[in-house]
């Protein structure tokens, strides 16, 4: 019996270690959209894969726990011209079955903790034009984590999410800081000025926000204190690389 306790005693307390140890752990939210057509075109919208392969796997590899979550939660819808060209972390995500049953079980933002995270992405594609300005609880996680001191972060058409977020003093939180997003002339790139309910650049500059472009699909990212974009996919991994420093910094 003594030898019974003093087994029970030591496993008490590698699990409190183990707890410990996890609670330790960076924590970092993945926000895909749940939109998935593209206007009135009829074709498919959706998030873009590898804003969010290339910053899942970036943090993975410094040990970060990553959760995915969505406006509505369930399936992601993924843009299908994601694939057109080959990436490395895209092919990943294929064999990866742990992300990509994230993906199809997104966590819905309305039960989304702020509290439990470091960083929070907003993933990009053209689908975040849509759910994702004026929602309550990206608005709701986004400024908890912001301040609380976390990094608040978004890639592309990601920063969609930025535009309505109000910090507690009643103030916009990109008024007056610098940022960068998917460009006009990227949108034309793409023939979506006249499908998208606005131009992302535009509207940013209309909140008060100094809108850094870069050249169209290039790297280019802004970072603004916690305040941490990208103006495209190429600029996912910076993104994360950023993040991570921060993370470590502090």
């Amino acid at each position: 019996m003594k030898k019974f306790r003093n087994l029970m005693f030591i496993l008490f307390l590698a699990l409190t270690s183990i707890a410990s140890y996890a609670e330790n752990i960076p924590k970092i939210l993945i926000v895909l959209t749940s939109h998935s057509q593209l206007g009135d075109t009829g074709k498919r919208a959706g998030f873009w894969l590898s804003e969010l392969t290339h910053p899942y796997y970036r943090f993975k590899a410094e040990g970060y726990l990553v959760d995915i979550a969505s406006p509505l939660g369930g399936m992601a819808p993924m843009e299908p011209k994601s694939f057109d060209e080959p990436d490395e972390a895209n092919q990943r995500f294929l064999q990866d079955a742990q992300l990509m049953a994230k993906v199809i079980r997104t966590l819905p933002l309305a039960k989304i903790n702020p509290d439990n995270y470091k960083a929070v992405v907003f993933a990009g594609g053209s689908g975040p034009m849509w759910d994702f300005p004026g929602n309550e609880h990206i608005n709701r996680v986004a400024a908890s984590i912001y301040e609380s001191k976390g990094i608040v972060s978004a890639i592309c058409h990601g920063p969609a999410a930025l535009i309505d977020i109000k910090l507690s003093n009643n103030e916009y939180l990109i008024s007056g800081r610098k940022v960068t997003a998917i460009t006009n002339e990227e949108e034309k790139d793409l023939n979506q000025m006249q499908i998208l309910p606005f131009l992302l650049q535009d509207k940013l500059v209309e909140r008060g926000a100094q809108h850094i472009p870069g050249k169209p699909w290039q790297e280019n990212v802004v970072e603004d204190g916690r305040l941490i974009t990208g103006q495209n996919p190429a600029s996912a991994i910076k993104v994360a690389e950023r993040i991570i420093k921060y993370i470590q910094a502090n």
